[in-house]
């Protein structure tokens, strides 16, 4: 089953947001000159695609992954959530 959140990101016609963030020139300038060598028509299409891809990665491990469907499955058979909180925590140290 895949989760609306994701199934949401696959429409075209979601709500955009203007975000500034401050990088350091050569960084910039290091995705100006990846961009087209990826075929993408400038930095800023690279950069969603790192983040989209960072983000992706996370939401795998963090929000729809083995160790949430257990978090879950604890919390619907009333494990204390403090109890699982304190588990998920010790798992990403390890």
């Amino acid at each position: 089953m895949i989760p609306d959140v994701l199934k949401q990101r696959l429409t075209k016609d979601r709500a955009m947001t203007t975000v500034t963030v401050r990088m350091p020139v050569d960084v910039v300038e290091s995705m100006k000159a990846i961009a087209p060598l990826k075929g993408m028509s400038g930095y800023q299409a690279l950069l969603k695609a790192y983040v989209s891809a960072g983000l992706r990665q996370d939401e795998a491990e963090f929000l729809f992954g083995p160790a949430h469907r257990m978090a879950e499955a604890l919390r619907r058979r009333g494990v204390d959530p403090r109890l699982i909180e304190e588990a998920e925590r010790e798992a990403r140290v390890a």
